[in-house]
């Protein structure tokens, strides 16, 4: 269980790691739109949070899942991002969540981090916890696999803009 995002040995490839994944971060307009925020990233590690709001929930007033699975997403491909070389960009080929508990907090948090990391393929795991009177509840665990597109940069405009 991923209960904090200390160093764990992991050596980035690039030492300017935390700016470049920063910076894909703000420039994710899906992020925007739900006002997540990167709250920490290390070396294989990503935290991200979202204030609960009416516009995030379902029919029984919990965080729609879709939304924990958007940021356990971006927890665990963003703790992969931070491993991999200037000038790669990651992509998520597969994950699996499982949702154990409804996302009844003030908050949720997002804390992914990287399995085993590989040239191509790197594996990351990312728990979401709901967060409401300072008591913390794990909604959802993900694992997943990244693949590091070496030689593929971000693309500067998104289609249809």
């Amino acid at each position: 269980m991923v209960t904090s995002i200390d160093e764990s040995g992991f050596q980035p490839a690039d030492p300017q790691f935390e700016q470049r994944v920063r910076d894909s971060f703000a420039r994710q307009p899906a992020m925007t739109l739900i006002d997540a925020e990167m709250t920490r990233v290390a070396p294989g590690h990503c935290e991200i949070a979202l204030d609960n709001r009416h516009e995030l929930t379902q029919q029984h007033g919990y965080v729609h899942g879709g939304i924990v699975g958007m940021i356990a997403d971006n927890a665990g491909g963003f703790a992969a991002a931070s491993l991999v070389p200037a000038g790669t960009s990651v992509l998520t080929v597969e994950y699996k969540l499982n949702l154990m508990a409804p996302a009844d907090g003030e908050r949720l948090v997002a804390r992914g981090e990287v399995v085993r990391p590989g040239r191509t393929l790197l594996v990351t795991r990312a728990e979401v916890f709901a967060v409401r009177e300072q008591k913390w509840t794990l909604c959802a665990l993900m694992q997943q696999t990244i693949m590091a597109m070496h030689g593929k940069a971000e693309r500067a405009q998104h289609p249809g803009n």
